[in-house]
């Protein structure tokens, strides 16, 4: 079992994940936008 000690890595796995997810989300969106606009 682990010690739990990790709380560190965790925090920067964490942020790491947020701060990727702050810039993949809005880019997706733009880019299925622009899809939508060059079907119709």
């Amino acid at each position: 079992m682990q010690s739990g000690n990790d709380m560190k890595a965790h925090g920067a796995t964490y942020d790491g994940f947020i701060g990727l997810l702050k810039w993949s989300v809005p880019l997706v969106g733009i880019v299925a936008f622009v899809v939508v606009l060059i079907i119709a």
